[in-house]
């Protein structure tokens, strides 16, 4: 099922000229970074076994956050695609994690829990229980902490974050049951991120929106310098321009279109959110009805709707796009798959694969794709009381010259311990071919 907006011939030609001057630009972006390549000679142990024709040179770290109330603390892996990857150790983060031995929608579903920037040189995490975010720099003997760090999140419950330039954006959700005796309005808001890696807050930046809206995700747009949220509970789609000074200028928030919804049963519940990355498009999961939205965003990131499409899958809830915007994923929690689309119109994508991943008793959650999109991990987290330890853990999946995917390795699960119950949460990777 479609659901189509209006887009004139001539906005059309505009558009898709557009498309191609910004591809040409942005042609040979992805560049191995220096520092990214000590870190390698660094974490990289050298190995006798044979690898793969179509995995050589591919050396991949990834991060994902234990979440503990007791301390939560940052777990790398490293891929070189010879076999599941490799447990590199654990960094604590400087804080504590959440849990909600409910299991209700709302306190878990968050994107972007922790990220690396562009050069492979800071990795950003959020501390949700205590209400912070850990800097750490990314050197070849693992990560160290930013001096300072944690920093203060502006607010109760940090779940997401997203950098644009020296800009890191923060959502502070306000879910976190411990936190109940204490709550605050949820908001968007911005830090400052120095050379050093240190944060400071921008002055009046901070956006609060409705009391239990549960704001999900920070994602910066690859065009222009805009941010995008979805409230979750809300409804709404959010949408800021950042200014020079790193303050946040609030759009008009809109609602999915009820539309969508006609002879439908399920709210109105965006998700998952990603940008085209040279096109002025968001793509939206809606999860209650397994459907992706389609919206065009202006020069000042105000959101136009196209359309939306199906998804086979169950509960779409986070999304990418690969690196040369040929190919959207979306990860459907309902059915542990992810969906393929064809983006040979990126206006209309076309689902070309359905692809169940192996079972590990948890539910998929956070998706990253690497720098040379030949990997996409996703994390399981803990998603009910008869969940085992397994539960933790992510997904390495292969990707193929047609942008379909497969799993050659088992997933790996997370060294997290402990005697408190934990539910992992986000997913960050960095590489190169």
């Amino acid at each position: 099922m479609k659901h189509e907006g209006v887009m004139s011939p001539a906005v059309q030609r505009q558009f898709f000229f557009r498309r191609r001057m910004v591809t040409r630009r942005l042609a040979g972006i992805f560049q191995p970074r220096r520092a990214y390549l000590a870190l390698l000679m660094g974490l990289t142990i050298l190995c006798t076994a044979q690898i793969p024709a179509w995995s050589a040179g591919v050396t991949d770290i990834i991060w994902l956050e234990s979440n503990s109330t007791a301390g939560n603390s940052i777990l790398a892996f490293r891929n070189d695609g010879s076999g599941t990857p490799t447990f590199l150790g654990s960094t604590p983060a400087g804080g504590t994690g959440v849990f909600d031995k409910t299991f209700a929608l709302g306190p878990f579903d968050s994107d972007q829990n922790l990220i690396v920037n562009d050069d492979g040189t800071l990795l950003f995490a959020v501390n949700s229980g205590s209400n912070s975010i850990a800097v750490f720099r990314i050197t070849p003997k693992g990560l160290v902490a930013i001096e300072g760090s944690p920093f203060a999140s502006g607010g109760s419950d940090p779940v997401s974050v997203g950098l644009k330039g020296d800009i890191l954006a923060v959502v502070n959700k306000d879910q976190d049951p411990a936190q109940n005796a204490n709550l605050v309005l949820p908001n968007y808001t911005t830090f400052r991120v120095w050379p050093n890696g240190q944060l400071t807050a921008v002055e009046n930046s901070t956006v609060s929106v409705a009391y239990n809206s549960s704001p999900s995700q920070a994602l910066t747009a690859f065009e222009g310098p805009f941010l995008f949220g979805a409230d979750f509970f809300g409804g709404l789609l959010q949408s800021f321009r950042i200014d020079e000074d790193g303050r946040l200028r609030q759009n008009p928030p809109q609602a999915l279109p009820n539309s969508v919804f006609a002879n439908l049963t399920g709210g109105h519940q965006p998700l998952g959110m990603r940008t085209h990355p040279n096109l002025p498009i968001l793509y939206v999961d809606i999860t209650p009805i397994s459907e992706v939205a389609v919206y065009r965003y202006d020069e000042r990131g105000v959101l136009s709707f196209v359309r939306t499409v199906s998804d086979s899958g169950a509960a779409p809830c986070w999304a990418i796009v690969n690196h040369t915007g040929t190919r959207l994923y979306a990860t459907n929690t309902g059915d542990n798959s992810i969906a393929v689309y064809d983006l040979t119109d990126p206006l209309d994508p076309v689902e070309i694969q359905h692809y169940v991943m192996d079972a590990t008793t948890g539910a998929v959650f956070s998706t990253v794709i690497d720098q040379s999109d030949e990997f996409i991990y996703v994390s399981s987290e803990l998603s009910s009381a008869s969940g085992t330890p397994a539960a933790n853990a992510f997904h390495t999946l292969k990707v193929a010259p047609d942008g379909t995917l497969t799993e050659p390795f088992s997933p790996s699960v997370l060294p997290i311990g402990g005697t408190v119950p934990v539910r992992a949460q986000g997913i960050s990777v960095f590489g190169t071919r």
